[in-house]
């Protein structure tokens, strides 16, 4: 192999790095977009007993993945990637909340999200949906969509994991077994997302969604949502 073939390749890799570097610091527990305050609906959930242990909180994870917001958010991520004009698919997500919590949620996580962006990366990055936001700071970024999503979804779930673990007597290691149970559907809504368009999202959700719009008259609150 030549110099030019060998420099090539560590290039290549060293590229490669620098873009899984970038998405796994975007998507760290640690990159501040206030994750941690918001449960989806979830602490609702546990309250009225939709939720209670393991197996229970497995099953919701599911739910909200494969027919709820998990793949909703995922095809919009890939919208924003793919789109010229990221507008539309801005707007779509906005509308898309179904309770008032849950659009703060993702409207302030996204324009958390896009303002240390624009600050670190110093990217044309408008505040949006948080899926919205990554999804065009992906594409700015140059990074490959596919694991943007998967990855974007394992951290979804994964903050709820770590809420139910405020909520419920759910160890750290129960918490990460779910988890890791929950990797073959996060590869299957992210490989469907991939081939989807915008009018094949929907949901079929509703105890997820009243769960949301319920939240805000309970009487003891930890999360936001």
């Amino acid at each position: 192999m030549g110099m030019g073939a060998r420099w090539a390749m560590i290039t290549a890799t060293h590229m490669r790095i620098e873009q899984l570097l970038t998405l796994t610091q975007w998507l760290s527990p640690a990159y501040p977009v206030g994750a941690f305050a918001w449960s989806h609906g979830l602490e609702r959930a546990v309250s009225r007993g939709d939720v209670s242990e393991a197996e229970s909180l497995s099953a919701w994870l599911q739910a909200v993945l494969a027919q709820g917001a998990g793949r909703s958010d995922a095809i919009l991520l890939c919208a924003a990637h793919t789109a010229d004009d990221v507008v539309p698919v801005a707007a779509l997500a906005a509308a898309l909340s179904p309770s008032l919590e849950r659009k703060m949620e993702t409207m302030q996580q996204g324009a958390a999200f896009a303002a240390t962006t624009r600050a670190v990366w110093d990217f044309d990055l408008p505040d949006m949906a948080y899926p919205v936001a990554v999804g065009r700071a992906a594409k700015l970024a140059d990074l490959p969509l596919e694991p943007v999503v998967h990855v974007w979804l394992q951290a979804f779930v994964g903050n709820l994991v770590q809420c139910a673990q405020r909520l419920l007597p759910l160890g750290q290691t129960a918490g990460q077994r779910i988890l890791h149970d929950l990797g073959p559907t996060i590869t299957e809504v992210g490989q469907e997302a991939l081939a989807a368009s915008l009018d094949d999202i929907g949901s079929a959700t509703f105890a997820v969604d009243t769960a949301s719009m319920q939240h805000k008259a309970q009487y003891s609150r930890i999360f936001r949502s």
